[in-house]
């Protein structure tokens, strides 16, 4: 990933590789797709009630999949070889050892609690040309392309909402992941050429023409390793809903943080005296204002009061909400000082992980080189860099 491409894997090959370790026939297998997102602006609010404002891009997995005639269970990667075999009858939990397939079983537990039956198991080959563990949300990618392969192949027509709440409990109850819905919803129901502006309260949403001209998000991926599950995730959830119950027990009349307006907030804060519980809620406040701002100034072609925005969410989740590192910090402080670069930030939970930049289409290769030099030589390690655009959410494929 140390150019401006992904590494990338063609999905048409990917049916002759099943045949090739399962047997059978091409036209027997059949191929979803499930995008990678990046959240333009709207960061760790979406679990306090906010509005954020993400996009699928076009980087995908690829799932394919093939009913058999027995109760077995059969995942295999072409990227990682090795095979993990269940039956479709198992009391499915979670277990360290079972590694990726942790995140399918943990849909299936899910189906099997909605309902569904499966009268037979199934073989399934899985390709991703996303970074594993980079922030655009490879698990979800992950969950949800299963979730939708296996609700066409059965027959379940699960339709794309109800496709990203399957994600979001599998996270809750089975990860033991207490995330928002925004990484699978727009997973589920994006769109190309636009980005979703989502009340994470209500799930209301709206498609928002995503019109750049000629600039481009670019993703720099930190290569620092980071399992959602294993950071500190869920402390700041619950760091928010301290929050929240002070200014609820003050007289605070909100059920989110993210339904106080910024003049809201600066006359109820007084009531949190913690400094750092604070902090927190500022962020989720400000930030949900600034997706707002951020959608206005999209529809008004103002790319550069979006970039601004972009910049200011960093800003404060680095000092605010405390999430970045070194390395974010790096990529996007860097990102900021380039010619034909509009705005940058983390995106994503962060701690590792990836960050976004907006930059000139005529500038991005001497933007890479630039950010690459200065992160390799204060971080001791290369980042990875890719120009995006965007991209479909759950998909058929082929077959």
């Amino acid at each position: 990933m140390n150019s401006l491409t992904a590494s990338t894997y063609n999905p048409d090959d990917l049916s002759a590789a099943f045949v090739k370790l399962y047997g059978g026939t091409e036209d027997s297998v059949q191929v979803y797709s499930s995008p990678a997102r990046i959240n333009i602006i709207g960061e760790h609010i979406d679990y306090n009630g906010g509005t954020v404002f993400p996009a699928a891009i076009n980087r995908y997995i690829y799932v394919a999949i093939r009913k058999r005639n027995d109760a077995k269970i059969i995942y295999d990667d072409v990227r990682f070889p090795g095979r993990y075999e269940f039956s479709i009858n198992d009391n499915f939990v979670y277990d360290k050892k079972n590694d990726y397939t942790n995140y399918l079983n943990g849909i299936l537990s899910q189906l099997k609690e909605r309902g569904c039956s499966f009268p037979f198991g199934f073989e399934v080959l899985i390709v991703s040309n996303l970074p594993a563990g980079g922030g655009i949300s490879s698990s979800s990618a992950l969950e949800c392309g299963f979730a939708y392969a296996v609700s066409e192949t059965f027959g379940f027509n699960i339709d794309r909402v109800e496709i990203a709440k399957l994600g979001q409990m599998s996270e809750h109850k089975f990860m033991n992941v207490n995330c928002g819905i925004m990484d699978q919803f727009i997973i589920s129901t994006g769109k190309k050429n636009t980005a979703i502006v989502l009340d994470c309260n209500t799930l209301k949403y709206d498609y928002v023409p995503l019109e750049l001209g000629d600039y481009r998000f670019v993703v720099m991926n930190t290569n620092k390793q980071r399992r959602l599950a294993d950071s500190k995730y869920n402390e700041r959830r619950t760091e928010c809903e301290t929050a929240l119950k002070i200014l609820q027990d003050s007289g605070v009349k909100v059920s989110a943080l993210c339904e106080l307006t910024p003049d809201a907030w600066e006359k109820a804060k007084s009531s949190i005296t913690d400094p750092v519980i604070q902090k927190r809620a500022k962020h989720c406040v400000y930030e949900n204002q600034r997706v707002a701002d951020a959608v206005t100034a999209l529809k008004a072609g103002n790319l550069e009061k979006l970039g601004k925005l972009l910049d200011e969410s960093h800003k404060s989740l680095k000092e605010d909400y405390e999430v970045t590192g070194i390395e974010l910090d790096t990529l996007a402080e860097e990102a900021q000082k380039q010619k034909g670069c509009l705005g940058a930030r983390m995106t994503g939970a962060g701690f590792g992980g990836c960050g976004i930049a907006l930059v000139h289409k005529d500038s991005v290769e001497a933007f890479v080189e630039n950010v690459q030099k200065a992160y390799t030589e204060k971080i001791g390690y290369a980042a990875g860099f890719f120009a995006c655009e965007s991209g479909d959410g759950v998909s058929h494929y082929k077959g």
